[in-house]
């Protein structure tokens, strides 16, 4: 019997306002793989994301989650799929414990938390808006976790953090996913992803334009870094622009 994948998206286009960002996108994510997303600002990611959390309707094609169509929000909470957005999604006035609180499915889900992450325990009682960056990442991170979640979804992990804070968030990721979680990221720094993949997708324009293992494109770095630029169109813009 074929077991089907943790996280699909069947020829996904999707976009805002009936407008297209991403085209026709095929991408899969198994049980216990990392994979990443790719390409230059404005080439779909984050649209990517959205509608595979749900916020955003498809405009053709479909999300699955083994094998369960993802038609809005209430089906990806229901088939546990949890995302940690660009913003990090925190409520800056209230502490630590009661953002974990907030999105835990049990208090024994805040609880499995505390005892894995130590670090976490003792900010417990903090105001998350005067966490630093790292910290907030890291709560953001943790709250999706609390989730109970089969598949995360994180957006732009490391942006503003020091390195030996990316790496604490790296081992995270890697740890959730040895444990069977699905992981799929949209990540800038392109070294970095590629060290964290197991695979990669790259967008440009709403179009995927290359994939490979981890190992395989750092081999490749040239042709990926061209990738970026392909057709010579403007790399700069978000992913709210229309191509």
């Amino acid at each position: 019997m074929t077991v089907s994948p943790a996280l699909e998206l069947d020829r996904l286009t999707a976009g805002h306002h009936k407008v297209p960002v991403v085209r026709e996108l095929g991408l899969s994510v198994a049980a216990g793989e990392i994979v990443a997303l790719l390409g230059p600002n404005g080439a779909g990611k984050s649209t990517t994301l959205d509608t595979t959390c749900g916020a955003l309707p498809p405009l053709s094609g479909q999300v699955r989650v083994s094998g369960r169509r993802i038609r809005g929000v209430r089906d990806a909470a229901r088939y546990r799929v949890a995302y940690v957005p660009q913003h990090r999604g925190l409520f800056r006035q209230l502490s630590v414990d009661e953002n974990l609180r907030l999105r835990a499915r049990s208090r024994r889900a805040v609880n499995d938390v505390y005892e894995r992450f130590d670090a976490l325990g003792a900010l417990r009682g903090r105001q998350a808006g005067l966490l630093s960056g790292g910290e907030q990442q890291l709560l953001a991170l943790l709250c999706a976790l609390a989730l109970d979640a089969k598949v995360l979804l994180i957006d732009e992990m490391t942006t503003g953090l020091a390195p030996g804070v990316v790496r604490r968030l790296a081992e995270v990721v890697k740890s959730v996913a040895s444990e069977g979680m699905a992981v799929l990221f949209v990540e800038q720094h392109v070294h970095l992803a590629l060290e964290l993949c197991d695979r990669a997708y790259v967008l440009n324009h709403g179009e995927c334009v290359l994939e490979g293992a981890g190992p395989e494109l750092r081999e490749r770095i040239g042709e990926l870094s061209a990738s970026y630029f392909a057709d010579g169109r403007d790399a700069d813009r978000s992913d709210d622009d229309v191509p």
